[in-house]
């Protein structure tokens, strides 16, 4: 049969790359960037020219398993474990209640277009308090801040328009990640250089000179932990030297004089010292960013999992609000979204929203931590399953998650999963996780389902729009995540319920009328994007007559920036004073990405793990050299919660004092014996009891404390 070409998108993670896919009777052949394409222009990375080998390799699953009285999996057609599943449920629910059953989506769920909505659906149609998303294992202060200090409804400055950028623990290069006003992750490294190229200064704080740190007019190589050093120092030279925007202040901010006086200790040679860096480079970052007149400063997930991320992500927003980085009226709105229903945009800032702990919101039994939004935080899975009484967790539906290798607590978290009455497992791969299932179901890949590029519109500095169809033929006995959720509703006689209304149960909607739904409110329903995408081909649709352009101020809006809300000039202050070490525990492991993994996805294929075996701990060769341990050697690493080992790997672009490996890597039973083949997880090393944000229960899952040792 001859080869068939086609446009559409990779969807390994969230860059959502533009792609031309070779398919032969049904099969990926190959994947290519499509050259073509007005924003990616052939843009790919080595993990999403991948997907062949993930649709087609000979282990991955194509039927679903249900684990037997006898602990043995067993293949079960899709319709038979659904049923198992819908009827465990409904037994557990009847004698239990709805708070004991559980769904988290995890990043390979964030892939699906449909499948937050539906998950989230089910979660309400269940009554539930307990949804979970891997948002708030790694960036959760970031939606809290938002949410608290101020959101500007025009958006931040757009990249692509900026003369400096400020990256803070962010390396896009690598990530493809950067919050909204960062780089936007399609092809990152050229658009850096041809903002560079037409005059973008750009500044680079990470204790490890990644690869977008050698590409910094300024480079900042601060210790691990101590970003808010680093900010506060700018903050006070930015204050103290008038360089903020005092019209913008005057107009649209409260709380300055509660952030100056917190700054006002970190004096450049305070901040610099706490922060690891020289005193004259802080200030000329911090003039470098003030005197520009466009680009914004963002954070990396790392930052935000090293001690302090709501404090580094309040003095990010406070940096970014002094210096006015936000579109005005009559400019182009940043960030058009089409598939996100359609919000006004104006010059002026956005109601606030509900906030953890907010009355009537949901409360975990634990730790005093309750309800981001809608989902509750990560860190309190482990004990809501491990601990008797009302509430408990009995039954978990994971879907393209891998909680033992992604949550903090790695062998508590492992208890819990084979401590639940039910777990469901959606996964293509025997993951970690799926070994301690009750149930694996087995999903179609990306390139066997239909899909909107929702996740990657937040990025998109124009109205891109991506309607997708299924071009390879799907094997064996899969569906859709969103239809599994579909299913386990109507066997448990639910009603699902999205933005556009109650979703049909007599029988499953097709994906596009599910999206439809889904997206109700939003400025090109999918439908509308589908028909237009087929007129071209298959390739992308950019609505430019409808980008929005930022409106006028209400007349008698009032809403601020409020820097002085809640605790956060106190937690500065606090965190002036205390600067106390981890007796014997004289390194600090830092989090990184992996250009062959996204977090845990990407470990079962066999060409990603060729380039990448294992989990290498980088280290700075004086540091080797001091410890008597020689490139190459296995190193234990210990925290004051477990140890894990690592093939150590001399660097001199990381800190003296510092080890840093990817996080979310490899396979939770790796040990000394097989490390050099699967790569050991940083997360055994943290835990969700000590060391986490007393607001967003953010784990310490970078900046950990640990010594390093030969192995035995």
């Amino acid at each position: 049969m001859a080869v068939e070409t086609h446009r559409t998108f990779c969807r390994f993670c969230h860059a959502n790359c533009a792609m031309l896919v070779d398919v032969e009777d049904g099969r990926v052949v190959e994947v290519r960037g499509d050259p073509d394409d007005p924003v990616y222009g052939g843009y790919t990375c080595m993990k999403g020219r991948e997907l062949p080998d993930s649709h087609n390799a000979p282990h991955r699953l194509t039927s679903s398993l249900v684990r037997g009285p006898d602990g043995q999996f067993r293949k079960t057609p899709m319709a038979e474990a659904l049923a198992f599943v819908g009827d465990e449920l409904r037994r557990i629910i009847d004698a239990h209640g709805p708070h004991a059953v559980a769904l988290f989506m995890g990043s390979g769920g964030y892939q699906n277009s449909a499948a937050w909505g539906a998950t989230e659906a089910l979660a309400r149609a269940i009554g539930t308090r307990n949804f979970y998303t891997s948002v708030t294992l790694d960036q959760p202060a970031k939606v809290f801040t938002t949410a608290r200090y101020g959101r500007w409804m025009g958006g931040a400055n757009l990249f692509s328009e900026a003369d400096v950028a400020f990256l803070v623990g962010n390396n896009p290069i690598v990530s493809h990640y950067s919050p909204p006003g960062g780089v936007p992750p399609f092809s990152p490294s050229r658009r850096i250089r041809d903002r560079k190229a037409a005059g973008m200064k750009l500044i680079v704080a990470d204790p490890r000179l990644a690869e977008v740190g050698l590409l910094a007019d300024i480079y900042l190589p601060v210790k691990p932990g101590e970003d808010p050093a680093l900010l506060a120092g700018m903050l006070r030279v930015i204050i103290r030297e008038g360089l903020y925007d005092r019209n913008f202040v005057a107009a649209h901010v409260d709380g300055f004089e509660a952030l100056r006086d917190a700054v006002e200790p970190f004096t450049p040679e305070v901040a610099a010292a706490r922060a690891g860096v020289e005193a004259e480079k802080l200030i000329e970052a911090a003039r470098m960013f003030a005197r520009a007149q466009r680009g914004c400063a963002v954070t990396g997930t790392g930052p935000e999992m090293a001690g302090n991320g709501t404090l580094t992500e309040y003095l990010v927003t406070a940096l970014n609000t002094l210096c006015a980085r936000f579109q005005q009226e009559g400019e182009k709105a940043a960030i058009p979204r089409i598939f996100t229903p359609a919000t006004p945009r104006k010059a002026q800032v956005a109601p606030k929203t509900p906030l953890f702990g907010a009355p009537g919101m949901p409360k975990s039994r634990f730790r005093g931590l309750g309800h981001l939004g809608v989902e509750m935080p990560c860190n309190v899975l482990a004990d809501e399953i491990l601990t008797p009484g009302e509430g408990q967790i009995r039954a978990l539906i994971s879907v393209g998650g891998n909680p033992e290798v992604g949550f903090p607590n790695q062998l508590k978290m492992r208890r819990a999963l084979e401590a639940l009455e039910l777990f469901v497992q959606i996964d293509p791969w025997m993951s970690a996780s799926a070994k301690r299932a009750t149930v694996v179901l087995a999903p179609k890949q990306c390139l066997e389902r239909e899909d909107i590029n929702n996740l990657s519109e937040w990025w998109h500095e124009e109205p891109y729009a991506r309607y997708v169809e299924a071009v390879a033929k799907a094997p064996g006995d899969v569906i859709d995540e969103y239809e599994m959720m579909w299913h386990l509703a109507k066997h448990l006689g639910l009603q699902l319920t999205l933005a556009g209304g109650p979703v049909p149960m007599d029988s499953c909607p097709s994906k596009v009328e599910f999206l439809d739904l889904m997206t109700a409110g939003c400025i090109v329903p999918p439908s509308r994007v589908r028909e237009d995408a087929r007129a071209r081909g298959g390739a992308a649709v950019i609505y430019s007559e409808l980008h929005p352009i930022v409106e006028p101020a209400d007349p008698d809006a009032a809403e601020t920036f409020d820097l002085a809300a809640g605790d956060m000039p106190g937690a500065l202050t606090r965190y002036l004073a205390d600067e106390a070490r981890a007796a014997g525990f004289d390194f600090r492991l830092i989090s990184r990405r992996s250009k062959a993994r996204f977090n845990s996805i990407g470990h079962p294929l066999e060409r990603l793990r060729a380039r990448a075996k294992t989990n290498p701990a980088y280290i700075h060769p004086e540091d080797l050299a001091a410890l008597g341990i020689a490139d190459g050697q296995i190193v234990e690493i210990s925290s004051a919660h477990a140890t894990i080992h690592g093939v150590a790997k001399a660097s001199d672009r990381v800190r003296r004092g510092i080890v840093s490996m990817a996080h979310a890597f490899g396979d939770a039973d790796a040990g000394k014996d097989d490390v050099l083949e699967k790569g050991a997880s940083t997360n055994r090393l943290t835990s969700d009891e000590v060391d986490y944000d007393p607001i967003t229960g953010q784990a310490l899952q970078s900046a950990i404390p640990v010594r390093v040792t030969l192995a035995a």
